[in-house]
């Protein structure tokens, strides 16, 4: 696995981890969330961090999303099993989520689709003044994850979840502090003092005050957990959704630079 996709400095009970791909926007390949997941277990089972901040290196993205290349679209015998599975993004996430100690997204520059996703999943977003924040979808003519939804929904309410679903707007670090989505928004010339004078504060205060409240806090978000036969429905949502020629077309187009020409099927 190429280390060099995930960059890991230490400093006192701080840990950063850097998606390092700024020529490619810090776009999440699979590989890189599979190694963001292997190195917070190996950080967890070390248990000597208490706050990690989550970067993109550069000074244009934080991430501009998911590896557009790599969703898989074509039907093939494996297609719906791939989209019904635990996929690459799915476990980059659960690890931010199950990481017993607060994360931050310091949020520089772009953080759009699976870019945003993740920043959501962590405890804290601090964000530039110049960042802007997307999730767009329905630009690609793909049915998110419905833990995906559900998380936006906690963090900004249901009816901005809704707008920003819908629409696939591009929001300003302005609007996205407006609408709950990051805690912080500074100039960018300070947004590296800000966040780890922060992270350090949190560092500094009793792990087991700072685990224990992060996983009170989520188990009292799994009573949404929807049950069996809903989640099964919704599943099928977005394997149709997947195999449609609507998100093959929405890949095209992006590829392309232009805009898609949807049909409904």
């Amino acid at each position: 696995m190429d280390g060099t996709l995930l960059l890991i400095e230490k400093r006192e009970k701080v840990c950063t981890l850097s998606f390092n791909r700024p020529e490619r926007r810090n776009a999440l390949s699979p590989a890189l969330l599979f190694q963001l997941a292997d190195v917070l277990g190996s950080i967890q089972a070390e248990d000597q961090v208490r706050c990690l901040v989550i970067r993109g290196m550069g000074e244009k993205a934080f991430s501009a999303g998911y590896d557009i290349a790599d969703i898989p679209t074509e039907e093939t015998p494996g297609t719906a099993e791939a989209v019904k599975a635990p996929n690459p993004l799915q476990k980059g996430l659960q690890a931010i989520l199950q990481f017993p100690y607060p994360v931050i997204a310091m949020i520089n520059g772009v953080a759009y689709g699976a870019g945003c996703d993740l920043a959501s999943a962590c405890d804290i977003r601090i964000a530039s003044d110049n960042a802007r924040l997307s999730m767009p979808p329905a630009k690609l003519g793909i049915v998110y994850h419905w833990e995906g939804y559900l998380r936006f929904i906690n963090i900004v309410g249901l009816a901005n979840a809704k707008e920003m679903f819908l629409s696939g707007r591009a929001y300003t670090a302005a609007r996205a502090k407006e609408m709950g989505l990051v805690n912080y928004v500074v100039p960018f010339d300070q947004l590296e003092s800000f966040t780890y004078e922060m992270a350090r504060e949190i560092s500094e205060n009793a792990p087991l005050s700072l685990s224990s409240g992060k996983k009170i806090m989520n188990a009292v978000l799994r009573y949404q957990s929807p049950a069996p036969e809903i989640a099964k429905e919704m599943d099928d949502l977005r394997e149709q959704a997947f195999r449609s020629e609507d998100v093959k077309e929405g890949q095209r187009a992006f590829m392309e630079k232009r805009k898609p020409v949807f049909k409904g099927r």
